[in-house]
């Protein structure tokens, strides 16, 4: 079990459907904010953070336009409130 606050990979988990379903869920919440159409490809890399909930830390590619782009996200998760919000959503590297 990891300490409350830190940062750690949450192994396995990036080919999980919780994990794609957050990454769907960034994308798709970024989309409607900035009237973009990325669409979503798969998730790289996936931390997570204990904090009141979880924190999800995560790395996604997508397409834009058919380039390929690679964004971090940042996803706070209550699920005994039914509460997910994306914290941050920035390019990383464009291809």
């Amino acid at each position: 079990m990891a300490a409350v606050g830190t940062i750690r990979d949450n192994q396995g988990s990036a080919n999980s459907v919780e994990t794609e379903s957050l990454a769907r869920y960034a994308v798709d919440e970024h989309n409607k904010k900035e009237n973009t159409l990325l669409e979503f490809v798969r998730v790289l890399d996936d931390k997570v953070q204990v904090v009141s909930g979880t924190m999800h830390y995560l790395k996604i590619e997508v397409t834009d336009g058919g380039k390929k782009k690679v964004y971090e996200a940042k996803v706070w998760v209550k699920p005994w409130e039914h509460f997910k919000q994306v914290q941050e959503f920035k390019l990383v590297s464009d291809s």
